[in-house]
């Protein structure tokens, strides 16, 4: 997903201000797309110049008055166009896996105590999850938008529970394990023997 994608999605869902966009990107689309307010607004004024957004006219004009936006023809086309699009999965890029590698070779000094806090940081976000399941999927409530939108937040809940539970099985991982030891010295070649020069001939008389 791109941000200016993000944005015609959410502003097809409400038309909103920059600040409010903002606001709902927190608390919404930016669990799985994260973008700055800096980035928010700097799209805003991308879209509208390529003609994909306008600001709604206001009926007080008023200095510093915070401008509405809403998708034109042309972005909910763009946007059907994209969703359509055929995408491949991007490759898994995980600093705390790549670390646990590295760990193998350099000691694992500071990693059980992160791989705590990371377990407590996705146990969090799981509960946060499940609360907005809760509030905002009720039984009964089964309209097609709101089953895609469930189906984006059951994504979220699989993948901190994939989280809770790896992170778990990491840390039980780490009881069994000797304590911490030196990375493993090169192991030194032995250089070979000196070879005694070589013994010359006799020269015959």
């Amino acid at each position: 997903m791109s941000l200016p994608h993000a944005i015609l999605t959410a502003l097809l869902e409400k038309p909103s201000s920059g600040l409010e966009l903002t606001r709902r990107f927190d608390k919404s689309i930016g669990y799985f797309w994260s973008a700055t307010h800096q980035q928010i607004y700097r799209e805003l004024g991308r879209l509208e110049s390529e003609g994909y957004i306008r600001a709604l006219p206001s009926e007080q004009p008023a200095r510093g008055q915070k401008k509405s936006y809403e998708v034109l023809p042309a972005g909910r086309d763009e946007l059907a166009r994209w969703t359509s699009a055929s995408q491949d999965p991007r490759p898994m890029r995980d600093t705390m896996l790549l670390r646990l590698r590295a760990s193998a070779v350099v000691g694992t000094a500071g990693i059980e105590t992160d791989l705590r806090r990371h377990l407590d940081l996705h146990q969090r976000q799981l509960s946060e999850y499940e609360q907005i399941q809760k509030r905002d999927f009720p039984p009964g409530k089964d309209a097609p938008q709101d089953r895609l939108r469930h189906l984006v937040l059951r994504a979220g809940i699989d993948l901190e529970t994939f989280w809770t539970q790896w992170l778990t099985h990491a840390l039980d991982e780490f009881e069994h394990l000797d304590e911490q030891s030196p990375a493993p010295e090169a192991v030194l070649e032995t250089a070979p023997e000196a070879v005694p020069d070589a013994v010359p001939e006799d020269v015959r008389e």
